[in-house]
């Protein structure tokens, strides 16, 4: 358990992770949730391995013990004008700017350190981003599985804005079927003009 030490410290531990970023439509999503120290463990674990409904039943009770937690997005026309890496950093910024504390200590799955990432960290912090702290740490677990949640059920609602692309059900990934809608629609406006399958692609007319 990565933030093991730092709770035994008495500090307050954000984890902050992301969801979305391979997606070719929709938003990339950035949690960020400070749980209570436990010395025993969560029962939080990578959002990848659980079902749609276990992430579910988790989501709600991650939201009801944490200290804070706080969700940021960075819609596709800013990941198509900043690139994919700096539209995470920014959805991350906007999560922490949610959570109303100042954590102590920060953990990440692999994001590196932001300067804009400052003014919403006690003044003094401790800064960790080992690969795959998803699975070793129960605060970026639990980041990783409100951030997955969050951004899917905006998927959801994306397919009653845009239907016939199956945004519900593959929330905006390269599946066969959703590259199938592309070759029979064309891009809506929620596609990242800027990821090679949709390059030079016309614009779906919603007239």
């Amino acid at each position: 358990m990565l933030e093991r030490d730092w709770w035994q410290m008495g500090l307050r531990v954000a984890g902050l992770d992301e969801a979305g970023r391979g997606a070719l439509a929709g938003p990339v999503t950035a949690a960020a949730v400070v749980l209570p120290p436990c010395l025993e463990g969560y029962p939080f674990r990578d959002s990848k391995t659980l079902s749609p409904p276990q992430r579910a039943a988790l989501a709600q009770e991650i939201r009801q013990v944490a200290l804070a937690w706080g969700v940021g997005w960075a819609e596709a026309t800013e990941i198509d004008r900043l690139g994919i890496l700096k539209a995470t950093y920014l959805a991350a910024t906007r999560a922490l700017a949610q959570l109303g504390l100042r954590p102590q200590a920060l953990l990440t799955d692999y994001l590196r350190w932001q300067a804009e990432w400052q003014p919403y960290l006690e003044a003094s912090f401790l800064f960790r981003a080992p690969p795959k702290a998803d699975q070793n740490s129960p605060s970026v677990a639990a980041a990783s599985i409100l951030a997955k949640v969050a951004r899917d059920e905006h998927m959801r609602q994306l397919e009653q804005q845009y239907p016939g692309y199956g945004f519900a059900q593959h929330k905006g990934y390269g599946t066969p079927a959703h590259l199938k809608a592309l070759e029979e629609l064309g891009p809506c406006p929620q596609h990242r003009r800027s990821f090679a399958p949709l390059i030079q692609r016309p614009l779906l007319s919603l007239s």
